[in-house]
């Protein structure tokens, strides 16, 4: 019955960077906020200008701010759609309470990366769909604030990417024991983390569309080898290549945020061990509940995951 976790894939996007940023910058009891989004994100979002706003909210001293001027616009040159508003207050801004949802329009796992600036003070924050309110101090965060974000960014993500869920639980699908899951799991994490400390130290800058690809060829790789090779050894090998493609996404991740590799690796090692007890922990219950349909639902499973791992490919190379 290892079919099950197909259910849960249904209902997440194959995308797997999404990100974006802005500047804030107050001036007395006024701020302008500059968007940058790449125009992939919006593609499929109705009236951006509008959808995009709708879930933006900063407050000051409790009174949202009142928007004065707005204007977007793609800059087809710099492949980015962009916005600049100005909010506006009834009195001079000391800090912010800022909402934003842009993950409920664009993607479930899309991040925003906020810089904002008042005089000669400045503050970093980073929204997702863990963390859609943050208060703007106009200060830098202590370490212990910085670390404990970057942590739970890095956990969250884990949980909110397709590839990560799909993969992690294909990875227990192919394990044929106790210890052979717990030895693809440890070389998986170190190939994930030694190419997220890596990537960043060189000049390569991969692009979102060659990491999506390569994430979506990790699943449909790991379905066929279940598949045509059910029992080939050193498959902790396999892992450790393929964590290898999945460290990328986190290597790009840690570019765009500015976190330290320490803390959002951390909180990636964590998240991806408990999906991949859990995975394994359900799969194994299932099996015994439906012990004569075990075989073929585990050929099914990953016939039908390296179907969807293909087409995202595919899809993932279109753009």
């Amino acid at each position: 019955m290892k079919w099950a976790w197909l259910l849960l894939a249904g209902t997440l996007e194959a995308h797997v960077i999404s990100m974006s940023s802005a500047d804030f910058k107050v001036a007395g009891n006024r701020a302008t906020y500059d968007l940058r989004m790449p125009l992939y994100e919006i593609q499929h979002v109705n009236t951006p200008e509008k959808s995009l706003f709708e879930q933006l909210d900063f407050k000051s001293g409790g009174v949202t701010g009142r928007v004065v001027e707005r204007t977007c616009r793609e800059d087809k040159e710099d492949n980015a759609y962009r916005c600049r508003a100005v909010f506006e207050w009834p009195a001079a801004v000391e800090q912010v309470d800022a909402y934003c949802g842009f993950h409920k329009v664009t993607v479930p796992n899309h991040v925003h990366l906020l810089h904002a600036y008042r005089e000669d003070k400045s503050d970093q924050v980073v929204f997702d769909f863990s963390n859609t309110e943050q208060l703007i101090r106009f200060r830098p965060p202590t370490a212990f604030e910085t670390w404990v974000k970057a942590m739970g960014s890095g956990f969250a993500r884990v949980f909110s990417s397709a590839a990560s869920v799909l993969f992690l639980a294909c990875l227990a699908m192919a394990a044929r024991g106790r210890r052979e899951l717990a030895w693809m799991t440890v070389a998986f994490l170190a190939g994930e983390i030694a190419a997220a400390l890596i990537v960043p130290l060189t000049e390569w800058n991969p692009a979102p569309r060659f990491v999506d690809a390569a994430l979506a060829l990790t699943v449909a790789y790991l379905a066929v080898e279940v598949l045509a090779l059910p029992n080939a050894g050193q498959r902790w090998v396999v892992a450790a290549a393929l964590g290898g493609f999945h460290g990328l996404a986190i290597a790009v991740y840690l570019t765009g945020t500015g976190y330290g590799a320490a803390p959002v690796l951390s909180g990636v090692a964590l998240g991806d061990s408990i999906l991949v007890g859990a995975a394994a922990f359900l799969l194994n219950r299932l099996g015994r509940l439906f012990t004569g349909l075990a075989v073929p639902a585990q050929r099914v499973s990953a016939s039908l995951l390296m179907v969807f791992g293909l087409s995202w490919f595919f899809l993932a190379l279109r753009g």
